[in-house]
């Protein structure tokens, strides 16, 4: 499997970094995985470039290739007022529509104090749910000073253990979850004792549903427990003779 880090620290050594080193550590603690690094602060020309002429560069196409082919992603930010930093939200503004879709993220961010620690759950969430990503429940966030403190560590190893969950989880599932589809009726399918209906034969007109006033009509409008169905055109009738 791949882990890709997606770190948006500008400053060097950066506490963003840091983060995602850490939580890539205990992510790969869990699950076999090849875990690669993308410093957005390095993509920031041809990130800009992108977005006026429409092409990658050859780094930003690497990066870009790097997260689609992930089975797991941990993006990391610094807060810039009370948000994710803008050159964090250009990354994922230039990746095309449903790259993300199913795939399992970790959301962190770092910031200097700890009030903005709720940017995971207004800004970094939301996001990523737009994006169709999976978020893993546990979003980490470290204010300046969490490093060294009670509490950080242990975020870090829940967050890291509910997305190499979700990586396992997801990949072991694939095989499983496509013969169950096929076992299922198709919803709206009609449903006989002998099982699913066979699919109409290419050319023939399918035969509409039967609705309840035509199964009344038909005089199996009657139930054994005494319910009675009226069709619509007595009930109609029965109006316009008032």
């Amino acid at each position: 499997m791949k882990l890709v880090v997606v770190s948006a620290g500008l400053s060097v050594p950066s506490s963003t970094r840091l983060l995602a080193d850490r939580l890539a550590k205990a992510t790969a603690a869990r699950v076999p995985a090849e875990v690669e690094v993308v410093e957005l602060r390095d993509l920031a020309v041809e990130i800009a470039h992108n977005f006026t002429n429409g092409f990658p560069g050859r780094a930003l196409a690497a990066a870009i290739g790097a997260v689609t082919e992930a089975d797991g992603l941990i993006v990391v930010t610094p807060v810039f007022s009370a948000s994710y930093s803008g050159l964090f939200k250009s990354f994922f503004d230039v990746l095309e529509q449903g790259v993300l879709a199913g795939k399992p993220v970790l959301i962190a961010a770092t910031g200097g104090s700890a009030r903005h620690s709720l940017v995971l759950e207004h800004a970094l969430r939301p996001l990523f749910a737009h994006l169709r990503a999976v978020v893993v429940p546990t979003g980490v966030y470290a204010a300046s000073e969490d490093w060294g403190a009670e509490g950080l560590a242990e975020r870090i190893e829940r967050a890291a253990g509910e997305l190499a969950g979700l990586m396992t989880g997801l990949m072991s599932g694939v095989s499983a979850v496509g013969p169950a589809r096929d076992a299922q009726p198709r919803a709206g399918a009609e449903v006989s004792a002998d099982g699913p209906a066979a699919a109409p034969a290419e050319g023939s007109v399918p035969r509409p549903r039967e609705t309840v006033a035509q199964s009344a009509t038909a005089g199996r409008g009657s139930r054994t427990d005494g319910f009675q169905v009226v069709p619509f055109e007595q009930q109609l009738a029965a109006l316009r003779t008032r």
